[in-house]
Parts: structure tokens; C-alpha cells; sequence
């Protein structure tokens, strides 16, 4: 079977994720930030739209 276990096994994509955040430091925290605020943005703006 191909799921035999290999001496290093693949990292995660979430393992990957949080190394490269650790790595860009504060990069990742403001584009974080900067996604988190459109999309509420986007969500009330939605709901005031369709209200």
C-alpha cells in the first residue's frame, strides 16, 4: 500500500502555513488583518443591501 509509513513523513499544509507565518512575521499578521476587515466589510455591506 502506498500509505506504509516513510522515514519523514510530508508535512501538513498547516504545518507549512504556520512556518512560513513564523517566518514572514509581522507580513502574514497584517494581511490577516487587512482579508479579516474586507470581508466583514463586505458582509454588512451585503446585509445593509439587502436589508
Amino acid at each position: 500500500m502506498s500509505n506504509s509509513p516513510s522515514k519523514e513523513p510530508e508535512p501538513s499544509y498547516v504545518k507549512l502555513a504556520m512556518r512560513n507565518m513564523v517566518q514572514k512575521g509581522g507580513t502574514s499578521v497584517k494581511h490577516f488583518l487587512l482579508t479579516t476587515a474586507g470581508l466583514l466589510a463586505v458582509l454588512v455591506g451585503l446585509a445593509y443591501l439587502t436589508r
